[in-house]
């Protein structure tokens, strides 16, 4: 195993950890007051998140003078270390560390939620820091995009584990209005990651030919990706939403089968995202 392999490896977990805790910390600002017996299981989803996603972005940071070495000892090596903590890279991890322990502190007690929510949007606006957004020429664009593109994911994202609790803990009659109002708000945001994704990538991609080589083939990867997950959602807010809303319990499995699948997919889009920034650029 080689530094780049853990240094993937992490990336991908904090991905994962970071849009959990963000995504817990909006859910219970939009829909905390509606529930009884799962705030608990959901404010403790995110502190588990929070604390994960620390550990994974200061690991991951650390790294970074292994990987400048090409081996494992450059963990040691102090003017490495130094280089890495303060490159843009390094500003940007440490600013993600900084919004995560805010997400923990706040879901810590109760009455706490804008600093939670302060802090997940601190980490995920840190990446605008760093990466080829941050030296484009049109970075007045990039950024926005970028920024969106994040928030909307972490609010998706980060809502299933919650949904699948809610659904879980709830009575039908409690969890039908709170899947249904999210499902409304879903539906409106998530087709937004699409777009600042294609605006993105309309932008950085030189050419069309750029999509045969490996940034390009990743990046179709994740499009297909994300439309797969499209037809998921759409099957989850026309047919099981108002089965549910309907009273029908049976749809309470098939809705959880359909979160877990969900997840797991988004899971393997970030990963796809973690190999795309980590060892290619849209020019290669």
């Amino acid at each position: 195993m080689t530094p780049d392999t853990v240094s993937v490896t992490l990336r991908a977990l904090g991905f994962v950890a970071l849009f959990q805790a963000a995504g817990a910390a909006f859910f219970l600002l939009l829909f905390g007051a509606d529930l009884t017996h799962s705030a608990t299981d959901v404010r403790r989803a995110g502190l588990l998140a929070a604390a994960g996603g620390m550990v994974f972005v200061l690991a991951h940071l650390s790294l970074d003078a292994a990987r400048m070495a090409g081996e494992f000892p450059g963990l040691w090596n102090g003017e490495l270390q130094r280089r890495a903590w303060l490159s843009t890279n390094g500003a940007a991890q440490w600013l993600q560390a900084l919004g995560l322990l805010c997400v923990f502190m706040g879901l810590r007690r109760s009455g706490h939620l804008a600093l939670a929510t302060g802090g997940a949007v601190l980490a995920l606006i840190a990446p605008l820091l760093t990466g080829h957004t941050s030296v484009h020429a049109m970075r007045w664009l990039l950024a926005p995009l970028l920024a969106v593109h994040g928030l909307i994911i972490a609010f998706w994202f980060g809502a299933l584990v919650p949904l699948y609790q809610v659904t879980q803990r709830e009575s039908i009659t409690l969890a039908a209005p709170v899947v249904e109002r999210f499902s409304t708000i879903a539906g409106w945001l998530v087709p937004g990651i699409l777009l600042a994704g294609l605006g993105m990538a309309s932008v950085l991609v030189p050419d069309v030919s750029a999509l045969g080589r490996p940034y390009g083939l990743l990046l179709l990867s994740k499009v297909c990706g994300f439309g797969l997950l499209m037809l998921i959602a759409a099957f989850n807010k026309w047919r099981l939403t108002p089965w549910l809303v309907a009273g029908a319990s049976t749809s309470l499995r098939t809705l959880r089968r359909s979160i877990a699948i969900e997840y797991a997919l988004i899971i393997a889009v970030l990963t796809l995202t973690a190999v795309l920034t980590a060892f290619y650029s849209p020019e290669n």
